[in-house]
């Protein structure tokens, strides 16, 4: 497979180990509930410590992302460098107006984040492409992170997915999907459109005796990817909230149907079905909740947790980035950004 394939692929896997303690704090303050009688898990006004009340909550929901977010990130950085230059090409100056034929090798006028609008397209793209893999990662995650209390055992990734499967089917492994797809690829668009951005900036200031050093990089490039983090999750945080709550509301398998009543002794036994009735009606869409979260809690509550998810995304984001330049440049395939600094100005 591609370089590019297996540097993704394991920068997604450490970015999710190293995030997963504050990735766990942030789910919980999203689905929590400030309201009173809310059927939400409330947990937004705990001491931070109460989550974490043994060594296997800090890893509470990571086997899911581990894999899965390994393999979404893979797909992410190869649909993100393929689509790149397919819409550089597409928006070049020199172009005819004629639809480019996508081509694995770079031709001799492309520049890898040379052109920040095909960057940001490319990068919507990556996202939008990861949605067959983010969905049900990001749903298992969500309800094993919520699925117990703080204080109580939590279930795991593998347990939450066979929960999932039999009472709702493989497809209720993509509740959520709309709003999962749309915030991935407006956020990932954002994501490579400020890194590159960022990059393009420490470039151009990177001037002193240690410009070319090798540390110097490492430094630059752990910046850039913690700020194309936060900046990523700054643009999308509302939609996150939204997601988090479509995919964490309870479910409940309908009740048996009864072909006839019983009646005497044997209907006292049964309990009435009326409740459980009402509650198997259809779960609530992101617009639904968007405008329930909205007129119950007010604008605060779609930034909710977005302290901590900023810690979490400069941390994940500046690791993830780092160890991802590297496989590439050890792989033979790194990028040289002295053209694309030189192209802030134009």
């Amino acid at each position: 497979m591609s370089a590019d394939f297996w540097a993704g692929y394991i920068s997604g896997a450490v970015g999710i180990v190293i995030g997963n303690p504050l990735d766990l704090l942030k789910v919980r303050l999203q689905a929590s509930s400030s309201t009173a009688g809310s059927s939400t898990v409330s947990t937004a006004r705990l001491p931070l410590t109460r989550h974490f009340t043994s060594a296997a909550t800090l890893v509470a929901g990571t086997a899911a992302p581990v894999l899965g977010y390994g393999a979404l990130n893979a797909l992410l950085f190869v649909s993100y460098n393929r689509s790149e230059k397919w819409f550089a090409q597409l928006l070049s100056p020199s172009s005819s107006g004629a639809i480019p034929t996508p081509s694995l090798e770079d031709g001799p006028r492309f520049r890898p984040g040379e052109n920040l609008t095909a960057t940001w397209l490319a990068g919507a793209v990556g996202g939008l492409s990861t949605w067959v893999v983010s969905t049900p990662t990001e749903l298992i995650k969500c309800r094993a992170q919520m699925a117990a209390p703080p204080g109580s055992p939590s279930l795991s990734s593998w347990g939450v997915a066979k929960q999932v499967v039999r009472n709702e089917g493989v497809k209720g492994l993509y509740f959520g999907g709309a709003v999962t797809a749309l915030r991935d690829s407006i956020g990932y668009g954002f994501y490579f459109w400020s890194y590159e951005l960022i990059s393009r900036w420490a470039s151009r200031s990177n001037t002193g005796p240690d410009a070319d050093g090798t540390t110097s990089e490492a430094v630059k490039v752990l910046l850039c990817g913690g700020i194309a983090g936060i900046v990523t999750w700054a643009s999308i945080f509302p939609l996150d909230v939204i997601k988090t709550r479509v995919q964490t509301q309870a479910f409940y398998p309908p009740p048996p149907i009864l072909l006839s009543r019983p009646t005497g002794d044997r209907a006292a036994l049964l309990p009435d079905r009326g409740d459980d009735r009402s509650r198997t009606s259809k779960r609530k869409g992101a617009w639904h909740t968007a405008r329930e979260t909205y007129r119950q809690e007010g604008l605060r509550t779609f930034f909710r947790g977005l302290g901590i998810c900023s810690i979490r995304a400069f941390v994940v984001n500046a690791f993830q980035w780092a160890v991802y330049e590297w496989i590439m440049k050890e792989l033979g395939q790194g990028r040289d950004r002295s053209v694309s600094a030189a192209a802030i100005d134009g």
